[in-house]
């Protein structure tokens, strides 16, 4: 398959009133296209920052980060952020927020946006509740809100930043398969960033391990495992197997979360 995005001796500083911080230390890695992975390491190692460099809010200090083979532009188009809240406006109906990005970008006009909209609301279970308010959703309904109006604008690679940790457990097992089937059905490529190591294992294809500061890659670990949700891939009979691995990986690191 394809390498999509490849992080290529990624290495990045930054300055604070103190110091200079090392952040990432030569990273590589890459993300094949239509695959789903995730990045799990020790809190504080700059996961959020690699998602920052990917989504082109940040430069490499050093290196190259690549999607589709061509360099990252501030503000790419082909580029879309989930982030931990789903920012959905109170005062704004779910259509009026789901197409807010259209209207920034001056395509609210745009038939063939504003249909596709319409497509993903009907193909989602939401349209019923396009003139409510997001404060008349459930959490998850309102997640897979926040990600149709990231689809409507088409973009080619999804950053996840820890997009279910506002949720309780039962409603964050149930959104993560509403994600990954939505992400999956609409052949998008994604990139999740969790503390959550079942999480990760249960969604991806490939999961990245990182080192603590100045983070570099462990492992890179493919995954294969039997169902076609989430929920059903942590029945598998190598789950387990998995996600001892990653903790062995991460113990020295002092990864704060367990299954």
């Amino acid at each position: 398959m394809q390498e999509f995005l490849q992080f290529k001796d990624v290495t990045y500083f930054y300055q604070t009133k103190e110091s200079e911080i090392h952040a990432l230390n030569k990273l590589c890695f890459s993300v094949n296209e239509k695959a789903f992975a995730s990045i799990v390491g020790p809190s504080g190692c700059g996961k959020t920052t690699i998602l920052s460099l990917t989504a082109g809010l940040l430069e490499p200090s050093e290196g190259q980060i690549l999607l589709d083979g061509k360099p990252i532009a501030k503000n790419d188009s082909r580029i879309g952020y989930m982030f931990q809240r789903d920012h959905l406006f109170d005062w704004r109906t779910i259509w009026q927020n789901i197409t807010l990005g259209l209207e920034l970008q001056k395509k609210n006009k745009d038939a063939q946006k504003l249909a596709l909209a319409e497509d993903l609301l009907k193909k989602y279970d939401l349209y019923n509740f396009k003139d409510k308010k997001p404060t008349q959703l459930s959490g998850g309904m309102r997640q897979r809100v926040a990600l149709i109006r990231t689809l409507v604008l088409e973009p080619s690679l999804l950053l996840l930043d820890e997009p279910f940790s506002a949720l309780d457990f039962q409603t964050r097992l149930k959104v993560c398969d509403d994600v990954y089937d939505m992400i999956k059905g609409e052949q998008k490529t994604a990139l999740l960033v969790t503390h959550d190591i079942s999480e990760a294992i249960s969604m991806s294809d490939r999961v990245i391990i990182l080192s603590g500061r100045p983070a570099s890659l462990k492992e890179c670990l493919d995954l294969d495992l039997e169902g076609d949700t989430p929920l059903k891939k942590r029945e598998a009979s190598d789950f387990g197997k998995h996600f001892e691995n990653i903790w062995r990986n991460l113990t020295s690191e002092q990864i704060i979360k367990s299954p």
